[in-house]
């Protein structure tokens, strides 16, 4: 029975066989004192293997090793063919993505230059917007120098005297350049407004720009440090998390549109500066020739006005000149007659004491002879001509005093135009060589 006794059968790893490592026992334990041989060799003799136990043992062993050796030439010849393909690929992949940053770094310099051109463009057009600011300020307050004549001129023609204050060509002119100024003045107050508001927009597009083109800029440094990495480069590092942060991020088609919209926008602040620059320049020139041309016509007026004030003064004074005469002969008239008168009074006296003696002739003597007659006809005669010298007399004086009359409005007369010419052409006329020049008009 004792070949009936059940002995586990020691376990056998076929892969250390096959590599040559030493199978331990784990049924012996080092330091575990082992049972003596006796008795109990039956059990050892029926636990052993047999020669065809042994042989198919072996045989299996080496079976296996075969087989694993066959895979593993297997997966060595496909690691291999795939080390190659995936090193191909690799290169390929790695290749087309430095093509495709050498390509993207190509379009943002391209963008970017685009971008810095009309970011210079806008500067250039912000600068000449600015210049222009300040023509059209300077020429707004070279107006104030106009308008301050204009006014004065009509401040000191309402000091003209009599007939003189009359509303004359001159003032009509002068009040139209009154309003001509104001109305330049608004206009240019108006156009500083909009080159102010076109300049703070040519601001804005520039700033956008600038953005726009320093994060091109960024992104070209990074594009063109991640070009510059190669397998061999010391400064590459694993970043798992890298390629999931491209989903937070535009197309290539909504960049590209940021861009060009960006690009649109400048364009046209650049037009529309463009055309506020003409119509500025336009302005300033249409203002100018306006104001010169008013100015030119009040100056006109003031010397026809000068020249009329002259001709009547001098037809004034040669006219008083000619009542002064009359005047003179006038009086030696008055003396004249009244000496007539005076002379008359004698050879009255005469024929009336004659008269007055006769009229004493007693009785039958007082009788009307031919002395009588006489006397009484030179006494009527004389006082005929008394009489008629007194009325001429009176004429003379009626006519001195008219004369007088036209001597004294003569001479007021004269006086205002003095005082008018004085005005018009000392004041007024010397006040407007003071008229801005050109120039300064436009703003220089």
């Amino acid at each position: 029975m004792s070949s009936e006794v059940l002995v586990s059968r020691p376990h056998f790893d076929s892969r250390a066989v096959a590599q040559g490592v030493q199978e331990k026992d784990p049924s012996v334990k080092p330091g575990v004192p082992q049972p003596s041989s006796g008795s109990a060799t039956v059990g050892y003799r029926s636990a052993k293997y047999c020669p065809a136990e042994w042989f198919s043992n072996y045989h299996s062993i080496l079976q296996q090793a075969g087989t694993e050796s066959h895979a593993a030439r297997n997966i060595q010849r496909e690691s291999k063919a795939l080390h190659q393909d995936t090193e191909t690929g690799t290169f390929k992949t790695q290749a087309e993505g430095t093509r495709l940053l050498g390509e993207r770094l190509h379009e943002i310099h391209s963008w970017k230059s685009e971008l810095q051109r009309h970011i210079e463009q806008l500067l250039a057009d912000t600068e000449s917007l600015l210049a222009l600011k300040t023509r059209l300020e300077k020429a707004l307050d070279a107006t104030e120098t106009p308008y301050a004549i204009a006014t004065d001129n009509l401040s000191c023609r309402a000091r003209r005297l009599g007939p003189d204050l009359v509303r004359d060509t001159v003032e009509e002119e002068l009040v139209k350049e009154v309003d001509l100024i104001r109305s330049v003045q608004a206009l240019l107050k108006r156009t500083t407004a909009q080159v102010v508001s076109q300049i703070k927009m040519n601001r804005d597009a520039k700033q956008t720009l600038e953005l726009d083109w320093s994060d091109k800029y960024q992104a070209y440094n990074f594009d063109d440090h991640s070009g510059r990495h190669s397998n061999m480069s010391p400064d590459t590092r694993h970043h798992p998390s890298s390629a999931t942060l491209q989903d937070q991020v535009c197309n290539s088609t909504l960049w590209t549109k940021f861009t060009q919209d960006n690009l649109n926008k400048a364009q046209q602040e650049e037009q529309t500066t463009h055309s506020l620059r003409l119509l500025v320049e336009q302005v300033l020139q249409d203002t100018t020739d306006d104001l010169g041309f008013q100015c030119s016509s009040v100056d006109r007026a003031f010397s026809q006005r000068v020249q009329e004030l002259i001709e009547a003064k001098t037809q004034m004074e040669t006219k008083l000149a000619q009542v002064l005469e009359q005047i003179g002969a006038q009086e030696r008239n008055i003396v004249m007659l009244q000496q007539a008168i005076h002379k008359k009074e004698a050879p009255l006296r005469v024929a009336q004491s004659r008269l007055y003696l006769r009229s004493l002739r007693p009785n039958m003597e007082l009788c009307r002879d031919q002395p009588q007659f006489s006397l009484e006809g030179e006494v009527r005669q004389i006082d005929a001509t008394v009489a008629s010298l007194q009325q001429q007399l009176s004429e003379a004086r009626h006519s001195l005093s008219h004369l007088e009359e036209s001597r004294i409005t003569l001479e007021k007369d004269i006086n205002c135009k003095t005082h008018s010419l004085f005005i018009e052409r000392d004041k007024c006329m010397t006040h407007r060589k003071r008229y801005p020049a050109a120039s300064k008009l436009l703003g220089y």
